[in-house]
């Protein structure tokens, strides 16, 4: 397998979430007040996510794991391999989720909920130690 790859994709998380933090305002009513800093924040978060994503059908994809049905078919799989436990796999899928609201409910986004999210990067961190331990188990050539 390309671990190259899959350390790139965690690359482009690891700066996707290092620019969330420098523009991430310290107040909600900060947010609430500038609409691209709102704008730019969701999209961060949006693309952070799909690096999760993607770094996922990676792993599913080189350890042959199977056809995944859908994305959350995909957690459960990394999850059955040992790549992630229980509690990694149902914050995927919470993830996950966020991210469709994110793509398909722009004029409906709560800001509240999004401002929360932007505080829970130690979610994307246990994913990151997660596979990284998983590589270097060599479970992937």
């Amino acid at each position: 397998m390309d671990k190259e790859r899959i350390l790139a994709k965690i690359d482009e998380m690891d700066g996707y979430l290092e620019e969330l933090e420098s523009i991430r305002p310290s107040t909600f009513e900060e947010y609430e007040s500038s609409i691209e800093k709102k704008r730019a924040c969701e999209r961060l978060l949006q693309l952070a996510i799909e690096c999760v994503i993607d770094v996922c059908a990676m792993i599913v994809k080189e350890c042959k794991l199977g056809l995944p049905a859908d994305e959350d078919d995909m957690f459960r799989k990394i999850r059955k391999a040992g790549v992630i436990n229980n509690e990694l796999e149902e914050k995927l899928r919470k993830m996950k989720g966020f991210r469709n609201i994110l793509i398909h409910r722009y004029g409906e986004i709560d800001d509240e909920l999004v401002f929360e999210k932007l505080f829970m990067i130690e979610d994307f961190e246990k994913f990151k130690e997660a596979v990284l331990e998983f590589l270097r188990k060599g479970e992937i050539e």
